[in-house]
């Protein structure tokens, strides 16, 4: 039998892409013996239609710029090429089928949406594609139990929970300190930085999905 490939899959909106979240990967890839870990901005995040998003491209390219220097990570523009809602459970199933059954995926999400997972795009057949790694700081206790017990035994052989550095970045301050003209140095890499500045983006308050003031 062929030996298993252990692969991470980290699907967000990355608007910017942060040290947090390479902390984060980086982390759950040392915990889980992770070949690699592939990154995967969403085109359509389903839990922020009604809000703006930076255009896929930019998200993408800073995506790129922030991983490069890993050797175990990776960037996918497998969503960018879907219409419709980027729904968790169909980037899976998609990439189960380019990978084939020697092919283990760790899908890493922030452990405050696992509370929520029973109310995600048939989370059942998403827990039947690949183990669920919540990413919980250390002053944010998660009942892992709880989360388990709504789905069985699939809960409990699929759904993990793994603490990661502490460190408070989000991509809304950062967006926030870029609009108030304040600096962003060491919260994201200096190539995301360099791009952010160049590309102008975050200048400017959004106004509606698309348009800028």
């Amino acid at each position: 039998m062929a030996e298993k490939h252990h692969v991470g899959i980290f699907g967000g909106t990355f608007d910017p892409i942060h040290l947090g979240h390479l902390l984060t990967a980086e982390a759950v890839r040392d915990e889980f013996g992770l070949d690699k870990v592939i990154f995967i901005p969403a085109a359509q995040p389903p839990h922020k239609q009604d809000q703006f998003v930076t255009e896929a491209h930019h998200r993408l390219a800073m995506t790129t710029l922030a991983t490069c220097s890993n050797p175990h990570f990776m960037v996918s523009d497998i969503e960018l090429h879907r219409d419709g809602p980027s729904y968790s459970r169909d980037t899976l199933a998609v990439l189960s089928k380019l990978y084939g059954s020697d092919t283990e995926f760790y899908f890493i999400v922030g452990a405050d949406s696992l509370r929520d997972l029973h109310t995600w795009s048939r989370p059942e057949e998403l827990l039947q594609l690949c183990h669920l790694i919540g990413a919980s700081r250390p002053k944010v206790p998660v009942d892992l139990a709880e989360i388990q017990s709504r789905f069985g035994r699939l809960g409990k052989e699929k759904i993990h929970v793994v603490t990661t550095p502490e460190i408070e970045i989000s991509s809304t301050d950062i967006r926030e300190r870029l609009l108030q003209g304040d600096s962003i140095k060491y919260l994201v890499p200096e190539a995301v930085e360099q791009y952010i500045y160049k590309e102008k983006l975050y200048l400017q308050i959004p106004t509606a999905r698309g348009s800028m003031l």
